[in-house]
């Protein structure tokens, strides 16, 4: 079972703004809107510092392949997968952000549906 998300107003509003412009598949945008309405919404400043976000190093374990990936959330401008920054908007990025540590998250992918556990957050 998927806990409540955490996530700054700034972040909200742009997973909000990304689904209007239906860049997502019906069941992610299905997901996505269930997830905005029972998440909390707090100022930056007050975001616990075990919870995924933008400028965070993160290292999540896809649960399928018992792989652990280590990247580093950005905004979609500064996104380069070469060095492990994924855009916050990225199938990655709405998979895992507003969780905390220890929380397994689900996300439907084209082919399956990708379970990610937060393994670790650190300040970059």
């Amino acid at each position: 079972m998927e806990q409540n998300t955490i996530l700054t107003t700034g972040i909200y509003d742009l997973i909000k703004d990304h689904l209007r412009r239906k860049k997502v598949t019906i069941e992610q945008e299905t997901l996505l809107t269930e997830r905005l309405k029972k998440c909390k919404q707090v100022l930056r400043r007050d975001l616990p510092t075990d919870v995924v976000t933008v400028n965070k190093k993160v290292k999540v374990k896809d649960m399928q392949t018992n792989q652990e990936i280590e990247m580093q959330l950005v905004g979609p401008k500064k996104a380069k997968s070469t060095k492990n920054k994924f855009s916050v908007v990225s199938e990655i990025g709405l998979a895992t952000i507003g969780f905390k540590v220890g929380d397994i998250t689900q996300w439907p992918t084209e082919n399956t549906v990708k379970q990610y556990e937060i393994v670790a957050i650190n300040a970059v």
